[in-house]
């Protein structure tokens, strides 16, 4: 058996509690609501997300949040929408990208609304993203891929534990389609 096989064999919580949010699975039915914090947030997230170039869309919401259900069935990418515990209100999402099993190795992509950022909610999610892919999932290395002018990010990044471990410069297309650099942070476990 493959280390693919043996993730399709984990049963992965769908939920995560942190002091202040609760961390689920991102379902098919969540587009509508990711959208609205998507149209509220996209001149903050224009310069640093590609996925909002063109415009965003509902039905793209939508067709998204099918795939990501559907990707968390085959342990391709683990989506979580993030919810203030007292309001409900959706506070952003993130979750497991580029994931490699046989290490395992995942990505950490993250995102907040406008109207919620510097309340330390990212910080606070991907913390707690961090343990349970350590508890959860037997992670051994998680990184974090931050434009390096995106200073908000890669704050949380450090707050979190990660390390830059570098500048890859001209690896990746802006979301204009130019070429620019980025950060690499890393956590490694024993």
């Amino acid at each position: 058996m493959d280390a693919k096989q043996r993730a399709l064999l984990l049963n992965i919580p769908q939920r995560i509690d942190t002091e202040r949010m609760v961390l689920r699975a991102a379902r098919a039915g969540d587009g509508p609501e990711a959208f609205e914090a998507v149209l509220e947030s996209v001149e903050e997230l224009k310069p640093w997300m590609p996925w909002v170039h063109p415009a965003p869309t509902l039905d793209g919401s939508i067709d998204f949040h099918a795939q990501a259900e559907a990707k968390w069935a085959t342990r391709d990418m683990l989506d979580f929408q993030w919810h203030d515990r007292t309001s409900g209100r959706l506070v952003g999402k993130g979750g497991f990208h580029s994931i490699l099993w046989d290490v395992p190795r995942m990505e950490i992509g993250y995102w907040v609304r406008s109207s919620m950022a510097g309340q330390g909610y990212c910080t606070e999610a991907v913390g707690a993203l961090v343990d349970f892919a350590r508890r959860e999932l037997g992670a051994n290395r998680l990184e974090i891929c931050s434009d390096p002018r995106n200073l908000r990010s890669r704050k949380v990044a450090e707050r979190c534990g990660f390390v830059l471990e570098g500048i890859h410069r001209r690896n990746m297309r802006d979301p204009l389609g130019g070429l620019r650099d980025s950060c690499m942070y890393a956590r490694v476990f024993e």
